[in-house]
């Protein structure tokens, strides 16, 4: 503890140079900071579970240099190479499978970057991707402590209490599209898509009927807000993860008996119009012209497929130009706003409406980096569903189903993030980063516990594997 005590010292003698100052107000924010310094020091995954929690919310300080997840993100990175350097962290932890896909993918990136068609704007581009980079080892070193409980809540609890705000305010709401406390209602709605899963989670394994309610509420408010965002992609993600929780709890429906059905046909009736009544017709409206994606850019009646399409031609003809180092990151609104598609589909002639991002994350990636980089990050999208898979295998054969049912729970969301990456340019999301660490961590906790379990019951060692 040598050095939290010479923390301390140095803080103590901040905080009283500050009584003497001519600003004596900022004292107590020295002490604040003192004690949430040494809480991080203590707990790292404290930090982590906070940057998680507060995604939903980064919105309110947009356009503020300082936020409360950028405060607490760099203390924790100072915090976790301080203990890396006096031997407190193990440098073991950061061992992961996906560093095999990451470290070439972060070489083909820097080539990228030094033969970009704009550098100052690859370099911000840069500035934006080490936020995850940066995530990603900070997980590695400290997601053996996070507490997965804690994490599904938080992230339920924190993406719901937007939800609400969205629903019942016009203020936290765009065109009519919820947005909640973000610029992007798809955003928005990605978010809740990873909620979803963790929500339910909450609410089969709660013991309390007051738990229970709470966390039905906070369902009911993600659906809802899913709702508002009119986000037809939202849907189609939200539809995938419903159909993987049914059939993963398929043996739940053998309990329904003949006499049940009335009560099942009961809630059905309530249920269905109440889905009538919350879904607005603008949402039916979007929903139906799925239908028109047949007739192309040029033939759609629908602006914004008709900009996806746009996306897909420009970001075709940019990785023809360059398939090997793509054009440089961040590029593409640049190479867009050049076309004839960047007119056609502007809302009004302010220049920023004609440098569009691809809204479609591996587009992107493939266009901006090149082939070989685009399918080593398609590549750790896939790998991060496997750890996470290998691990609920693992825990099953060790007769943990609990812990399996959780993790079934987090492919759920990570496979939420990876479909919504195909409809937003998202790849510095916190989120992604995050799990994908996250998956390797918990892959390496499972293989441990196995091989714990074989040492002390050798005689079910050859057990079958449950899938």
């Amino acid at each position: 503890m040598i050095l939290p005590l010479s923390l301390l010292s140095l803080l103590g003698l901040l905080s009283l140079g500050l009584l003497a100052s001519p600003w004596p107000y900022l004292a107590p924010g020295a002490v604040l900071g003192l004690a949430g310094l040494l809480a991080l020091y203590r707990k790292p995954a404290w930090g982590l579970l906070a940057i998680i929690a507060l995604v939903p919310f980064e919105g309110v300080f947009k356009d503020s240099e300082l936020t409360g997840a950028k405060l607490i993100g760099a203390s924790l990175a100072v915090i976790v190479l301080l203990q890396l350097a006096v031997g407190q962290l193990s440098g073991e932890r950061l061992r992961s499978n996906q560093w095999r896909l990451l470290l070439p993918l972060l070489a083909l990136y820097g080539l990228s970057l030094w033969l970009s068609d704009d550098s100052g704007v690859s370099l911000g581009h840069l500035r934006m991707m080490a936020v995850g980079f940066v995530l990603f080892a900070i997980t590695l070193l400290v997601g053996r402590e996070l507490n997965l409980t804690l994490l599904c809540q938080a992230i339920s609890v924190s993406v719901a209490i937007t939800c609400a705000l969205a629903v019942f305010s016009a203020r936290f709401q765009e065109l009519g599209r919820a947005r909640g406390l973000l610029d992007d209602a798809n955003v928005f709605a990605m978010l809740i898509a990873v909620a979803v899963p963790l929500a339910l989670w909450a609410l089969l394994n709660s013991r309390r009927w007051l738990l229970r309610l709470l966390w039905l509420t906070c369902l009911g408010l993600l659906l809802v807000g899913m709702t508002k965002t009119e986000s037809r992609s939202g849907l189609v993600v939200l539809l995938i993860s419903l159909g993987i929780a049914v059939v993963h709890y398929r043996a739940w429906f053998k309990r329904i008996r003949p006499r049940h059905l009335g009560f099942v046909m009961l809630g059905l009736a309530l249920l269905l119009p109440a889905v009538a009544m919350v879904m607005p017709a603008k949402y039916v409206e979007r929903i139906e012209s799925l239908v028109l994606l047949k007739s192309g850019a040029s033939g759609n009646k629908d602006d914004s497929l008709g900009r996806r399409t746009s996306y897909l031609v420009v970001g075709s003809r940019l990785i023809r130009d360059n398939p090997m180092l793509g054009a440089g990151p961040g590029t593409f609104p640049l190479h867009y706003a050049t076309t004839g598609y960047a007119n056609r589909f502007a809302p009004n002639a302010k220049a920023s409406n004609l440098y569009r991002q691809a809204h479609n994350t591996y587009l992107e990636l493939f266009s901006e980096l090149g082939i070989p980089a685009g399918l080593l990050f398609c590549a750790m999208i896939a790998l991060a569903l496997h750890n996470l898979w290998q691990a609920r295998g693992l825990w099953l054969a060790q007769g943990d189903q609990g812990r399996a049912d959780l993790l079934t729970h987090l492919s759920m969301s990570m496979l939420a993030i990876g479909l919504f990456l195909m409809f937003l340019s998202a790849p510095n999301h916190k989120y992604l980063w995050i799990m994908l660490a996250l998956s390797s961590v918990l892959r390496l906790q499972a293989e441990q516990a196995m091989t714990r379990w074989r040492t002390r019951a050798p005689s079910q060692e050859a057990a079958p594997w449950s899938s």
